[in-house]
């Protein structure tokens, strides 16, 4: 019976036979599309052109806000910490009035966007401090302070008591004005 089963399945069994395939132009399109996608020539390829190539991002108005955006949370961060520094204290700034600080501390600590420092008052200079003081520098440019914890200054001013915050930003006293604040650096020579 075994061999009356295989003798059945070899006779429907179909033969072999070999054909040739011309190479049209449709077949060699076909073999060459294959190839491409194939993930040995793929792996080839990528192999080859590892680290060669890059992807140019274009400059849409969706990413020069995001970048704005993140310039502005940097620079209020920076100013934050300078505060803190100056004050010498880790706690936050208490406001004159208790209801305009218990806005501006939940919409800073909710959104950055919506951060507004409280301008700090104008002091006036006394007199004139003794040269021990602090360090004084000269203006060699007109500056105008472009944010509330900057000062400005003209061409020849002296700026008293002044610290070094970093190597781009001081901080000192304008003896014409009286104002104090942040000013850069590259604009004051040593007197």
């Amino acid at each position: 019976m075994f061999t009356s089963v295989l003798h059945v399945f070899y006779r429907h069994y179909p033969k072999t036979n070999f054909t040739c395939v011309a190479d049209t132009p449709e077949n060699l399109r076909l073999k060459q599309q294959t190839k491409m996608q194939s993930q040995v020539h793929y792996k080839e390829d990528f192999e080859k052109n590892k680290g060669k190539g890059f992807s140019v991002v274009a400059d849409t108005p969706e990413l020069q806000r995001i970048k704005k955006t993140q310039d502005q949370i940097s620079n209020i961060k920076y100013h934050e910490d300078f505060e803190k520094m100056k004050t010498g204290a880790d706690a936050p700034h208490q406001p004159s009035s208790p209801n305009q600080g218990s806005y501006q501390q939940s919409a800073a600590s909710q959104n950055y966007h919506h951060y507004e420092p409280t301008p700090e008052p104008v002091r006036q200079a006394a007199a004139a401090p003794p040269p021990s003081a602090g360090k004084r520098y000269r203006a060699v440019y007109d500056y105008a302070a472009a944010d509330d914890d900057e000062v400005s200054f003209l061409d020849g001013d002296v700026i008293a008591d002044v610290q070094q915050i970093d190597e781009g930003w001081m901080y000192g006293r304008v003896e014409r004005t009286g104002q104090q604040g942040m000013l850069p650096a590259n604009y004051v020579e040593a007197i």
